[in-house]
């Protein structure tokens, strides 16, 4: 996987066939058809790795951080911040690469859905509502992290207000 995280950072995401992938990695070319399957099975396992990374990064702060709202939310915020800056390009440009594929289309749905439980469990301490409307504020909260974030990557903001800006949402959308 980091031989192709290597091709996509120094050549894009077009150098990367599974041809390419097995003579820089030293294998066989039916080895990584039979790991990968096909172009998009590379890319959206490559795409998984990255993101597991950060789940878990995320999840081991989470256990660490004191059981108040407001620091769940710092903590959260923070990683969301964080891990849009250290992924780096490799992400967005994997992600348009596959833009309009449907196994990816399904795949980031369900990250998205993942993202959204793993909230409604941290958060459902910290708020008196029911399970529904605390899905659908959790759907927001991604949503605006999302939307913040790009707003970073675009220079507009620093990763610290960014992360400032989110963990507020989060407390005052729990708190009401």
């Amino acid at each position: 996987m980091s031989t192709a995280l290597y091709i996509i950072r120094e050549q894009g995401t077009d150098a990367l066939t599974l041809g390419y992938l097995a003579e820089r990695a030293g294998v066989s070319k039916p080895i990584a058809y039979e790991h990968f399957g096909t172009r998009a099975g590379l890319l959206i396992a490559l795409y998984e790795q990255l993101d597991q990374r950060q789940v878990d990064e995320l999840v081991a702060a989470i256990e660490e951080t004191p059981k108040q709202l407001d620091d769940i939310a710092r903590v959260m915020s923070d990683a969301y911040m964080a891990c849009y800056r250290s992924i780096g390009p490799e992400w967005s440009a994997i992600s348009a690469a596959l833009k309009g594929d449907e196994a990816m289309e399904r795949f980031q749905a369900s990250l998205i859905d993942g993202y959204v439980d793993l909230y409604c469990k941290t958060l459902s301490p910290y708020a008196a509502l029911p399970a529904i409307e605390l899905r659908l504020r959790c759907v927001g909260i991604v949503g605006a992290a999302e939307a913040i974030s790009k707003e970073m990557m675009r220079g507009n903001l620093d990763e610290a207000s960014a992360a400032r800006v989110l963990q507020s949402l989060i407390v005052k959308w729990l708190s009401i």
